[in-house]
């Protein structure tokens, strides 16, 4: 793995590969790298899964089997712009089959790891000059959980 940049590490009990996989079977630009396995007299099975090196959508991950010690939380989410509806469904669809949905535009994964799926032109709509555009898109969207844009667009336009 490249020294460059930055790497996001994601601990597993266990499902590293298989969780490698899965992602690079949701995002565009993904591909499985090098599979790095335990040794004997190491912390797990000599011969299991250590660690796996992939790629979602160009972003650099590391899947470590490390144990039942840690699992994920909603205090760390990736967030998936999206540039349509047909984009955000393509997310939500892929992202909560074995999953949870959550409140507005989150998710948790099969493996328990959080995802914001949001239009790209959220952000531009809820910092709006215009408090009352900006508060309308704000309660339009805290009444979702999977984004409709062509709802928040209305809310936008006070329709």
């Amino acid at each position: 793995m490249a020294t460059d940049g930055f790497t996001t590490c994601l601990w597993f009990d266990g499902q590293a590969e298989e969780a490698a996989h899965f992602y690079v079977s949701v995002f565009k630009n993904s591909s499985v790298g090098k599979v790095a396995r335990y040794p004997e007299g190491a912390m797990q099975p000599a011969g299991t899964v250590m660690t796996v090196e992939f790629t979602a959508n160009g972003h650099k991950f590391l899947g470590l089997n490390g144990g039942p010690q840690f699992t994920f939380t909603e205090a760390t989410s990736f967030m998936i712009f999206c540039e349509n509806q047909e984009e955000i469904d393509h997310y939500w669809t892929k992202l909560t089959e074995g999953g949870e949905p959550g409140p507005c535009g989150w998710l948790k994964d099969r493996y328990g790891l959080s995802w914001q799926v949001v239009p790209d032109t959220l952000d531009a709509m809820v910092t709006d000059p215009d408090p009352t555009k900006a508060a309308r898109v704000t309660e339009a969207f805290m009444a979702m959980g999977k984004f409709d844009i062509a709802a928040l667009e209305r809310a936008y336009a006070g329709e």
